[in-house]
């Protein structure tokens, strides 16, 4: 084994060499600037309207707040009828003016700064995914080195690779294009694209994936896919088609504002102009016109959809569930399949050693075996390195300095331990156990490591001075929270999820017996998870995705719901993600959900209290005399009403009956 080690970049090297990613600036949205004004306004006149300061003061600042928060989705409700659609946004600030006509100035401002701040949120929203998708290019490196057929190199932007070119991936670097290894021997971090938590050996004839990072040793690999139709870039194509298809996102009142909208301008034109054409006075018949249009304006029913919502929210975001919309807290109650990812989902996404097993006739107990390898692997930079040498400390073991370290990819290392040569790797470096070798120690090195393969671990072979002294076990730790996630999950969907994941399949079956998933798909590229999510869909499923990779973002876009997990998670899981679960806390996954359903129970109440206030009102408007200022009492009431009841989702007794088990 060579005495000297190419040792790869550092992890944080690595991220540092990737271009920062581009973000649309907030102001640089006009949806947001505008809604900005509007709420500044507001602010400034509410304290000078609350304290009867001169209607000037406020009355001009309010006129702003009209200005800046309503021209523009006025002007996109009078294009959307155009196409003989009315928008509901254009209806709410109609109400708003016709609200500031009899005297609701603040009423009608409040509204607009709701509907402002919405539309801003929408916008945020869409321009931050397609940042993140954008984003997602940039784990391609935008050069690679070509090598010529005299042996010549040159360094070549991407985009300008084409298939059958030969280029060279040194340590440390990204790969730049999709294409199969034709010499050298390395390990390649490929997490981005198949979720695998440990870096995977490669040698000639294997094939390798634009945007993974190379590890130890250098690569010549031969182009097989343009840079166009690379996996990552089909990707970035699945995560736009997957966002731009899937079903338009309503709110339940809005499934009817069309219908409700139509009627009521029906309606409200009727009572003016009818009356008109019998002789009626014109004051009197525009003051009841205004009336109805008043306390039957959806405003009562739009704020009675949104405090449970917009509460849940809040409380969910306090314990560390990150919901991006008051559309998604209402979706994510709906579900009844879920698909959950393997690795930084139900397990931690870090390797640990699970298992030390000292061979019979080495003679070394389980500690001296594992002090031994983590001497010898802890100049090594390697994610089992690390997991070996954190085990021993963990057990407070003492780790000493090693001499004439080196590494040979894909095999393991080598080092000089207190005087004795110490080899920490695969056991394929040992011939066939079944010949026998000195004292039968390669045959029983090769039959604990293969009892350990067959539980799903990596098995790591110890020798000491040439003779196998231990073998460790080496696999990825499962949440605590995991077995009960997936019973809570089980129960609100109806049926066990299912684990899709790009682990091999061994691996995820043991994982999936320890946790109670009966339906395994292993070994799954991007494209496989998201035909997997549209299988389920086409079976009537609405379906939660849980994920926290690159490899995740198509799913996650793909699905009715998609949530990932945040410490860990990628930028663009993050992004695509209707949710996220900030700390990391998989047992908020089933908790978020029965707190969603809660909000939705909460919003049936509200509606019916408010259609409760406005039948009453309307019938009493139509059919006697219903003063002004007793009709907008009256509505206002039905508003302060069910925004109370909507408030009750702030408590922390919400959150804990959610995380109980109590979705009623």
């Amino acid at each position: 084994m060579s005495s000297t080690l190419t040792r790869p970049a550092p992890p944080g090297a690595a991220r540092e060499s990737v271009a920062p990613r581009r973000r649309t600036r907030l102001l640089a949205l006009p949806e947001a600037r505008w809604a900005a004004a509007a709420l500044v306004l507001f602010l400034t006149a509410l304290p000078l309207y609350l304290a009867g300061a001169p209607a000037w003061t406020w009355g001009t600042l309010f006129a702003a707040v009209y200005a800046t928060g309503g021209w523009e989705p006025g002007w996109a409700g009078l294009r959307a009828l155009r196409e003989k659609t009315l928008d509901v946004d254009l209806l709410m600030v109609v109400a708003a003016l016709g609200a500031a006509a009899i005297g609701q100035v603040l009423d009608g401002a409040l509204l607009i700064v709701i509907f402002a701040t919405s539309g801003a949120l929408e916008a945020i929203a869409t321009a931050r995914t397609a940042d993140s998708v954008r984003g997602l290019l940039d784990l391609a490196p935008a050069t690679a080195t070509r090598v010529a057929d005299d042996g010549t190199e040159e360094t070549v932007p991407g985009e300008r690779l084409a298939v059958g070119d030969i280029i060279l991936v040194r340590p440390g670097e990204r790969i730049g294009a999709d294409g199969r290894v034709l010499d050298g021997a390395g390990e390649v971090d490929q997490a981005t694209i198949t979720g695998e938590p440990l870096p995977v050996a490669k040698a000639p004839g294997d094939e390798v994936f634009a945007g993974t990072l190379n590890g130890t040793g250098a690569l010549r690999v031969k182009v097989e896919r343009d840079p166009s139709d690379s996996v990552i870039a089909r990707i970035v194509a699945m995560v736009e088609e997957a966002s731009g298809t899937k079903a338009p996102t309503q709110l339940f009142i809005e499934k009817v504002e069309q219908r409700y909208s139509l009627g009521m301008v029906a309606a409200t034109v009727a009572l003016f102009v009818l009356p008109l054409l019998v002789g009626a006075e014109l004051r009197s018949t525009l003051l009841r016109a205004m009336t109805f249009m008043i306390v039957a304006s959806p405003c009562a029913v739009v704020l009675a959809t949104m405090p449970p919502l917009l509460s849940a929210i809040a409380n969910a975001g306090r314990h560390g569930v990150l919901v991006k919309s008051a559309v998604v807290m209402e979706r994510l109650g709906q579900v009844d399949a879920v698909a959950l990812d393997k690795t930084g989902t139900l397990t931690e996404g870090t390797p640990r050693v699970t298992d030390v097993r000292p061979l019979a006739g080495s003679g070394l107990p389980e500690d001296e075996v594992l002090r031994l390898a983590a001497a010898a692997e802890h100049p090594s930079e390697h994610p089992l390195a690390r997991a070996i040498v954190d085990a021993a400390r963990d057990r407070g073991l003492d780790i000493p300095l090693v001499r004439d370290f080196g590494s040979a990819p894909g095999t393991g290392v080598s080092a000089t331990v207190e005087g004795r040569t110490v080899a920490v790797g695969s056991p394929a470096r040992l011939p066939d156990g079944r010949t026998g070798g000195p004292a039968g120690g390669e045959a029983a090195a090769l039959e604990v490591a293969a009892a350990l393969e067959e539980e799903g671990r990596t098995a790591v072979l110890v020798t000491v001075d040439g003779r196998p002294a231990g073998v460790l076990g080496i696999a990825d730790r499962l949440r605590d929270e995991a077995a009960a996630t997936v019973a809570a999950l089980g129960e609100l969907a109806g049926s066990t999820p299912v684990l899709v994941t790009g682990d091999n399949p061994r691996a995820a079956a043991r994982l999936a017996g320890e946790v109670g998933i009966d339906d395994v798909r292993a070994g799954l590229l991007p494209q496989d998870k998201v035909a997997a999510v549209r299988e389920m869909e086409r079976a009537g499923r609405k379906v939660l995705v849980v994920g926290d990779g690159v490899n995740d973002a198509p799913a996650l876009a793909a699905a009715h719901t998609g949530i990932a997990m945040g410490r860990a998670g990628s930028d663009l899981a993050l992004e695509t993600a209707d949710a996220v679960v900030v700390r990391d806390e998989l047992a908020t996954v089933p908790a978020v959900v029965r707190l969603s359903r809660l909000a939705r129970r909460l919003v049936v109440q509200n509606l019916v209290i408010a259609a409760v206030f406005i039948t009453g009102l309307v019938i009493w408007d139509l059919a006697g005399t219903l003063p002004l200022p007793l009709g907008v009492a009256g509505h206002e009431g039905s508003t302060v009403i069910v925004g109370l009841n909507g408030l009750r989702l702030l408590a922390d007794g919400a959150w804990r009956r959610a995380r109980a088990g109590a979705d009623r």
